[in-house]
């Protein structure tokens, strides 16, 4: 390609709603990956949803597309755009017609619906999921630096549809 073509980092941000930020590994066993009161919950996470003392109903599950989760008993519930406390709050308030004052924890072992897409004057363009907020110049590194055709002048960020950035 030749010298001056526009770099072109396209910030995409696919989510149910709300924001959150992934991580591409799941955490050990027992660590939460994010916070309960302010993370929130998007398509592609996965969540541990654990009653006390009803075993079965523990398990873990993944946020699906359309934003739900499938729960035994209460079969679906919305996920996305809720924090992980509101959840578990939501879950408990389903499971009380069928057990006497549900005690539930809503856990994030996977954050999984924050990514970006990086194409352009790049050495590895592609998707990225997110650990943490980062700034497009933290991104850069990520994909490998710039290619020897980029002009470094020319960085633009296309944010989500509605969001400003």
């Amino acid at each position: 390609m030749k010298k001056g073509l526009i770099f072109l980092l396209f910030l995409v941000v696919f989510l149910a709603s709300g924001n959150s930020f992934g991580q591409d590994k799941e955490p050990p066993k027992g660590e939460v990956a994010a916070d309960s009161d302010s993370y929130i919950i998007g398509a592609e996470d996965v969540l541990y949803i654990h009653v006390w003392r009803e075993e079965p109903l523990s398990r873990s599950v993944p946020v699906r597309m359309d934003g739900k989760i499938s729960i035994p008993l209460i079969d679906e519930i919305e996920a996305a755009g809720l924090t992980p406390k509101q959840l578990k709050e939501k879950i408990a308030g389903k499971l009380n017609e069928f057990i006497e004052n549900p005690v539930v924890s809503v856990t994030v072992m996977e954050a999984n619906s924050f990514k970006v897409f990086v194409s352009g004057q790049v050495k590895a363009p592609g998707v990225y999921r997110l650990r943490s907020e980062i700034t497009i110049l933290q991104i850069i590194p990520m994909a490998g630096g710039f290619t020897e055709w980029a002009d470094q002048k020319k960085i633009f960020n296309y944010p989500e549809r509605g969001r400003q950035g």
